[in-house]
């Protein structure tokens, strides 16, 4: 997922966004635990996306 993608959504699809990500990342790490993940590299990009919104969120709480 691209800034610029993110800088065109509202708060609440951010949010939502994050939550499916969140949701993403946990499934994910049960996978790898239990060794049943192929690609790890999964784990770094959704971990990244996440940090990316989270980062976009908190500019937008910081302008207020």
């Amino acid at each position: 997922m691209k800034t610029n993608e993110l800088k065109k959504k509202n708060y609440d699809e951010l949010k939502t966004e994050l939550m499916s990500l969140l949701r993403s990342h946990f499934n994910l790490r049960i996978r790898h635990a239990t060794q049943q993940l192929e690609n790890v590299s999964q784990l770094r990009n959704v971990r990244r996306d996440i940090a990316r919104i989270r980062t976009e969120l908190n500019q937008r709480i910081k302008m207020l």
